[in-house]
């Protein structure tokens, strides 16, 4: 399956990088002092418990007192990250309602032994959720295709991200371990 995806990454790794602010899927007061990109896959459980234990309490103290925005941006690192990716990225009203929900129930959805079988799970998860999207059009959505693979390749390029998640603050890395304390720590430096 990475195999597939490194393919797929080099493939498409000549497409020029979009500018597609107005579809990011972005929390928080759009004009805030602060920005937090966070480079997330859907498929990894340390963006999962980023998005159990840190952004609540993140969301409660800067985001929902407009003191911060957050960025949510695709680094898929497997063929079932990239499908949800493109899944969460489907309904614009309801991406950040789709992209919390595949991150709290991740293991609902994450289970299968091949592609085929993680997305019908990912399929039956979306339409068990609720989430009114043609799933399979979608999935093959190529403007929606290329632009979680700019978001990939955006990140590698400009921030040399090799992992998630990683954090950027005001296009800064966050080099710490990745728990609310510390990165209260760095916001408060910057309010």
């Amino acid at each position: 399956m990475k195999k597939i995806f490194l393919i797929l990454f080099l493939f498409f790794g000549s497409i020029s990088i979009l500018n597609a602010e107005g579809n990011r899927i972005i929390a928080g007061n759009k004009d805030a002092k602060i920005t937090i990109i966070a480079y997330e896959s859907l498929t990894c459980s340390h963006c999962a418990d980023f998005h159990k234990n840190v952004y609540p309490q993140l969301k409660k103290d800067y985001i929902d007192t407009g003191l911060i925005k957050i960025e949510f941006r695709h680094f898929p690192l497997d063929v079932a990250a990239f499908n949800a990716s493109k899944i969460s990225q489907c309904k614009s009203n309801e991406s950040l309602k789709i992209l919390n929900s595949l991150y709290s129930n991740q293991q609902a959805w994450v289970k299968g032994k091949n592609v085929e079988e993680i997305n019908d799970n990912l399929k039956t998860f979306i339409k068990n959720q609720g989430f009114d999207l043609d799933f399979e059009k979608c999935i093959n959505d190529k403007k929606i295709e290329d632009y979680v693979l700019n978001d990939r390749i955006e990140g590698t390029k400009k921030f040399k991200v090799n992992a998630t998640p990683t954090i950027i603050i005001n296009n800064k890395k966050f080099e710490k371990p990745l728990n609310y304390k510390n990165l209260k720590k760095s916001l408060e430096k910057l309010i």
